[in-house]
């Protein structure tokens, strides 16, 4: 399921949301343009590396402070190829301006750095001997999903899912969206736990524990913001929780 677009209006400028494409991007770009022998040093020392915590020995062998947290952070910034980076991105362009709207800026931008450091935390947990790099913002937007699916239950969004090459579209709830896509993030980061090989690659504990962290912080960053009725709201669907109808519904 590949989201398209939601229902929700965009009222000020997401700044944040945009500044962390940015961000991303001339990251990406930057690592994109290193040789080899440098992208590989910059993915052990700033990708998140679970052994070098559990294994000093392994770590100082191989040139990695054992004691710096800071790949816990610098990983959400980083990415493995073009699809990963725009896929990333298009995702937290759909989700993230809503949350910014009602957050605030500055509240938002806390609020996707601790789900992003959560996500490294639980892969962290579930990896703990991996000495593969993590990386990705994947995490950080998984709560940023979480999160909006709790605040706007009702609110609809367009997915693409191409079925034998022929594209479907489909609007469904954003509650039941999340429930299904945290559903298989689950159900395969419980299948890496028992087969390795079948998880891809992919951090899907990461995903998994970003989204707890959306659901449970989220009302933690509205709490005490006032909320702006537009004049939209209510006339053609725009409800707080996303629902369509007059406020009387």
């Amino acid at each position: 399921m590949f989201p398209l677009r939601d229902s929700l209006p965009r009222y000020g400028v997401p700044w944040v949301v945009w500044a962390l494409i940015l961000v991303n991007t001339l990251a990406f770009l930057w690592l994109s343009d290193l040789p080899p022998q440098a992208q590989q040093w910059v993915l052990y020392h700033l990708a998140l590396v679970p052994a070098r915590y559990v294994d000093p020995a392994w770590a100082l062998a191989h040139g990695l402070g054992p004691g710096n947290p800071l790949p816990f952070f610098t990983n959400m910034f980083l990415h493995g190829g073009w699809f990963h980076l725009i896929g990333n991105m298009w995702t937290l362009w759909i989700f993230g301006p809503a949350l910014e709207d009602r957050m605030g800026s500055w509240r938002f931008l806390v609020f996707y750095l601790l789900c992003g450091l959560f996500a490294s935390l639980t892969h962290f947990y579930f990896n703990a001997t991996s000495i593969v790099p993590a990386l990705g913002a994947s995490g950080a937007i998984a709560g940023v999903i979480g999160g909006y699916a709790l605040l706007f239950p009702h609110a609809r969004i367009i997915l693409l899912v191409p079925i034998l090459f022929i594209p479907y579209f489909f609007e469904l709830p954003a509650i039941l969206f999340a429930g299904i896509w945290y559903f298989l993030q689950l159900l395969q980061g419980t299948t890496s736990l028992f087969a390795p090989r079948m998880g891809g690659g992919v951090a899907w504990w990461a995903h998994v524990g970003g989204f707890v962290a959306g659901i449970g912080l989220v009302r933690l960053f509205v709490v005490g913001r006032q909320r702006t009725w537009y004049p939209d709201e209510g006339v053609y669907g725009f409800l707080p929780d996303g629902r369509r109808g007059p406020k009387s519904q």
